[in-house]
Formats: structure tokens, C-alpha cells, sequence
């Protein structure tokens, strides 16, 4: 209700809700995604199916040389986006925090991690991992626990300036393109024009929830990672690869414009990865990288056959390398893209930029 006064308790927590984030420019972020933005929900997740991360060589540059579960040498771009916004890094996994009580009140209040290593848009996308629907629905309990605690409507306010971060995408790609390598344009154009209804229907019930700020992610040119590249014969790109990750980042600029217009206090800004990489793969000198197809750790062509586990090739100058792993960037490409999206032109991030975007007090 309009004027309603707030109980004590929600003003006490809403007080040290600011206050804790008081270096920071947002209450809170929430994360949703998968590989690129996971920070360890995976270790959490039993079965062998499960993408994991929490060994070396992974974490060898992040903070006590620790692996966490992100697939990065050190932070990943969440992390840098975090620290941007005045955070030390990403906020937690949901599920590292999720069984613990001796907080409740403030639990998710800063921000939580939903993202899983191995999902996409799609339910049917990766094994025994939590797909972005079920990431909503985990949202969804936080949501309801902030509410109970601090009312409702001090829960609209935090959440209504706190950040909403998607990345993903890429894995419903890969798991198309393994079905069939050879698509047609109408089986192209049919899997997209699906992927993007989905996608927009995910963020549609983070809107009911009390989103209102949408930082999205888009897919990088994920056919030319060094696994893709260690399928092609001639170690080239994999150009289907790349089209769909063009078809899906159109779509869904096109779906979040029209979102932005039909959904009141609907605002957002989509972060290209796409044309972060594109730029570090035409000039890598000019952004101090050396190699831009071969992955630092791994295995077989371009380290590109298998995985970054304790056995795997390493190199010795991982701030050289574009890639950390067969599908994933190095700590130093993370951080020249979260700079790039969070400060940089519309080139970078459009139709405002992340930092525009955390700005926005309207």
C-alpha cells in the first residue's frame, strides 16, 4: 500500500542491507547461467555427468591458488562485473548458502549465485544440472524468504534496484549442433526463433518476481573455442556454430527492446562477449594476448580435446592466452570483457552500458 509505514525489523534490515553494500552501487546481484558465469553450484550436484571445475589446474590465479568450481584460471566475468559494482566478487552459490540458517534474516540479500555449469535456456540442455527454469523457481524461494522477513514491500524496493545478470545460451547450441552438424536455415531459424521464446519467457517471470534491472550476457563466437576448432579438419571455426550464437544474441536483443517497452520499469542493457572476443581475435597484440586459438590448459589439438584437470597440459603465460580451457576464457580475457561491457560503448553493451545501467536510479 502507498505511504504504509515499514515494520522496525524491515527498516533495521533494509538499513544494514545498504549499509553492507554501501561501496557497492547496486543492494544485490543475481546471477543466472551456466559455465561462464557459475562460481561453484556444481560442486554441490551429485552424478558423473556433472561439468565440474572444483580441481586444478582450475583457480591457480585466484585468490590462496584455490580451484572454487569457476572454469577460469582465476575469476571468471561475474566476478569482474561484481567488482565493478563495488562487490569483492561474485555473490555466493546458492547452494553453498542455501542449508545454512545462522543468517536467515539477510540470506540472499546481497545476492546470490544461480548458475550452473552445463545448462541452457532449454530444460532438456546438460545432465543432472539445474537448468534455468529450476535457477527461476531457486530465485523465486529467495525472494520468498526476503519477503517474509523484511515485508513485501521492502523487498520490491531492494529488488527493483538490485541487478539481474544472465549468461547463457551457449550449451543449447552445442547440444543442437550435436544432434545435427548440418542443420538446413529453416532448422536453424525454427531452434532459434524457440530458444529465444524461452529465454524471454524466463526473464518475463523474473519481471513477477521484481526484476527490473536485466544485465544480459551474450554468446560469444563459441565455433571458434579449441574444442569446436578440434572437430574441423583444417582447425578453422566451426561457422554453424557461429551463426546460431549470431541468430540467438539477435533474438534476444529483439525480444528484451520489446520487453523494455510492453513491461513497465522494465530496463536492461545486453553485454556482448561476442564482440569482445571478435576484437581480441582480430587484434590480440593490440590487448596483450599472444594466442587466440590453442587453450592454455588441456589436452590434444589446440588443448582443445579434453578438459582442464589435474593431468592436462598447462601453460607457463596464461595472461597470453585467450582461452583457459577447451570452452572457456582466461582470467585476463574476463577482465578485459567485464571492463569493455560494464564501461565501454554500444559496441561493447547496448542499448546503455552495465555501469549506465547500475546508474539508473529512475
Amino acid at each position: 500500500m502507498a505511504g504504509q509505514m515499514l515494520p522496525p525489523i524491515a527498516l533495521v534490515a533494509v538499513a544494514i542491507c545498504i549499509t553492507a553494500a554501501a561501496a557497492a552501487k547496486v543492494p544485490a546481484i543475481y546471477v543466472f547461467g551456466d559455465s561462464t558465469a557459475d562460481v561453484g553450484n556444481n560442486n554441490y550436484l551429485t552424478g558423473a555427468a556433472v561439468p565440474r571445475a572444483n580441481f586444478p589446474h582450475n583457480g591457480i590465479d585466484f585468490p590462496t591458488s584455490r580451484p572454487t568450481g569457476r572454469f577460469s584460471n582465476g575469476y571468471n566475468g561475474v566476478d569482474f562485473l561484481a567488482l565493478n559494482m563495488g562487490f569483492r566478487r561474485s555473490p555466493p552459490p546458492f547452494l553453498a548458502v542455501a542449508n545454512k540458517t545462522s543468517n536467515p534474516l539477510f540470506r540472499g540479500l546481497q545476492g546470490t549465485n544461480f548458475a550452473s555449469a552445463g545448462s541452457g535456456i532449454l530444460d532438456s540442455t546438460g545432465q543432472s544440472i539445474i537448468p534455468m527454469s529450476k535457477q527461476v523457481q531457486q530465485f523465486a524461494a529467495v525472494q520468498r524468504n526476503i519477503s517474509a522477513r523484511i515485508s513485501q514491500q521492502a523487498a520490491d524496493t531492494v529488488l527493483s534496484r538490485s541487478l539481474f545478470l544472465i549468461s547463457t545460451g551457449g550449451n543449447d547450441i552445442f547440444a543442437f549442433f550435436s544432434a545435427n552438424s548440418t542443420p538446413s536455415s529453416a532448422e536453424m531459424q525454427r531452434f532459434v526463433a524457440n530458444l529465444v521464446s524461452l529465454y524471454t519467457n524466463h526473464v518475463k517471470d523474473l519481471y513477477v518476481l521484481g526484476a527490473r534491472k536485466f544485465a544480459v550476457i551474450d554468446v560469444p563466437p563459441i565455433g571458434c573455442c579449441p574444442y569446436p576448432r578440434s572437430l574441423h579438419p583444417l582447425g578453422a571455426c566451426i561457422d554453424v556454430l557461429n551463426e546460431l550464437a549470431r541468430g540467438l544474441n539477435k533474438g534476444v536483443k529483439d525480444a528484451m527492446h520489446g520487453l523494455s517497452v510492453s513491461f513497465s520499469g522494465f530496463k536492461h542493457s545486453i553485454g556482448s562477449s561476442h564482440a569482445v572476443v571478435q576484437s581480441i581475435m582480430k587484434h590480440p597484440q593490440r590487448l596483450g594476448f599472444k594466442e587466440v586459438t590453442t587453450a592454455c590448459c588441456g589436452s590434444g589439438k589446440f588443448n582443445g580435446e579434453s578438459g582442464c584437470t589435474p593431468n592436462a597440459t598447462l601453460c607457463d603465460n596464461r595472461h597470453d592466452y585467450l582461452f583457459w580451457d577447451l570452452l572457456h576464457p582466461t582470467h585476463a580475457t574476463s577482465k578485459i570483457a567485464a571492463a569493455a561491457i560494464y564501461n565501454g560503448s554500444l559496441r561493447f553493451a547496448a542499448p546503455i552500458n552495465f555501469r549506465q545501467l547500475v546508474d539508473d536510479q529512475h
